[in-house]
């Protein structure tokens, strides 16, 4: 067990930082009940809601947190830049919710609807869940868009082209389920993005220049 616990020690980095990002975040969702900015864009008015995408997006969380543990436990160095792919993002939303109290009025009276079935339902649990305040940038594209990229550039999941196309697959979907479910506005995965082209090359742009680097030495000295 010690020598579990010293080979894969670098877990806590994510578990450190966890707790301290949930016990904010349900302060901010405690809180920010009424007065906050409304986010709003044209388009998302052209955006009909769709309950069946309530699947992809309840999908993220087990997506989220079996691609960590995939890392911690088969490579380590591509744990530690998601990780701060991961956290840089996640502090961010934090800080802009605390700083700028931001909601969404979208979310249609599903009442109203005129249907029934097992969608509409998870919907209904997840907006007793989870309040329609603190979404910009939108978390669930940007950390779906970072994992991937992890998966992505990972030296040991090279040649693995189904299981990239999937995970590829299930991103894209998550992303439009935000916006189709009401639960974000464009802007806020606008703001996602944003935010990703921003931290992404800090941890993935400099780990690509060494990379090339060695690959360059290797073929001189060949």
């Amino acid at each position: 067990m010690k020598a579990f616990l010293k080979k894969y020690q670098h877990a806590w980095l994510i578990l450190t930082y966890l707790p301290i990002y949930l016990i904010w975040f349900f302060l901010l969702e405690a809180h920010v009940t009424d007065d906050y900015f409304v986010i709003e864009s044209a388009l998302d008015d052209r955006i009909p809601f769709v309950e069946a995408f309530i699947i992809p997006y309840l999908l993220w969380f087990p997506f989220i947190a079996v691609s960590v543990l995939y890392f911690i436990f088969r490579d380590k160095a591509e744990y530690y830049r998601l990780c701060g792919l991961l956290i840089s993002g996640m502090t961010v939303f934090l800080i802009v919710s605390t700083v700028f109290p931001n909601g969404l009025a979208l979310r249609p009276a599903l009442s109203s609807l005129g249907r029934e079935n097992v969608f509409i339902d998870l919907v209904a649990a997840l907006h007793k869940a989870d309040t329609s305040t603190n979404v910009c940038p939108s978390i669930h594209v940007y950390n779906s868009i970072a994992v991937c990229l992890a998966f992505f550039t990972s030296k040991h999941l090279q040649g693995k082209r189904l299981l990239k196309t999937g995970i590829l697959i299930l991103t894209v979907l998550i992303c439009l389920s935000t916006v189709f479910l009401k639960q974000h506005s464009v802007i806020d995965v606008v703001w996602a993005f944003i935010l990703l082209f921003i931290a992404a090359p800090v941890f993935y742009g400099i780990h690509a220049k060494k990379r090339k680097q060695c690959t360059d030495t290797v073929s001189e000295s060949c």
